[in-house]
């Protein structure tokens, strides 16, 4: 098989949190991605806020049921035993605590696990969906995301500069370099990508990283 690399990585690094019979929300892009890659024996029921239980992988648009989309507007699938609902109970799983994982995108997040992903001061957004009810309201919140913005500039920060979605509710961050968890004293480095170092991700990284004595390799 071939190596995972970029996006790929991670989400097949966030459906290894995954454990059989989970009950999973999975935000918009990447995270969505991680449906494609769970692991041989886990079956999870996957929960969307549109009003679905039981989400399935990606089909093709060759193969799509125009009438089953994800949040992002693509098609989607359900699985056998899964159901349709209205969004009143969609946010009373969210919401009473009855979803063990979120894996969600990110602008920002930072070393006290904050994060900010919902919208830029100035400029117009469609709004905050459900991040914030899933950041309150969900037992481990994984975030999925590019290590660094397009200019180069982290994403991972000291201290968020964004409006918050949630505060101190990211319990690991996933990259294409790295995985990160967070921890009362801070952010540890427990495995590095293929083809990066310590140095590399120290130095792409505006928040202070603790790095332990063994470091796994992400795949």
């Amino acid at each position: 098989m071939a190596e995972l690399k970029g996006r790929s990585l991670i989400a097949s690094r966030c459906a290894k949190f995954f454990k059989d019979g989970d009950f999973v929300n999975l935000g918009i892009g990447v995270p969505l991605m991680c449906v494609n890659y769970l692991p041989k024996g886990v079956d999870i029921w996957l929960e969307a806020e549109i009003g679905t239980v039981g989400s399935g992988p990606t089909p093709s648009w060759d193969d799509a049921d125009i009438d089953i989309i994800d949040a992002g507007g693509m098609p989607a699938s359900i699985i056998s035993g899964g159901s349709i609902h209205d969004h009143t109970a969609s946010f009373g799983f969210i919401r009473g605590g009855h979803i063990d994982i979120a894996v969600l995108g990110t602008l920002q997040v930072d070393q006290e696990g904050n994060i900010a992903n919902w919208t830029i001061p100035g400029k117009l957004v469609p709004g905050m969906g459900g991040a914030m009810d899933l950041c309150s309201g969900v037992k481990r919140i994984i975030v999925a995301t590019d290590h660094c913005e397009k200019n180069g500039a982290p994403k991972i920060l000291k201290k968020c500069t964004l409006p918050l979605t949630g505060k101190n509710c990211v319990t690991d961050i996933v990259t294409e370099r790295c995985y990160l968890q967070v921890t009362p004293e801070g952010l540890v480095l427990k495995e590095l990508a293929p083809g990066y170092t310590v140095e590399d991700i120290i130095a792409a990284t505006d928040a202070e990283i603790i790095v332990p004595d063994e470091i796994g390799v992400m795949e």
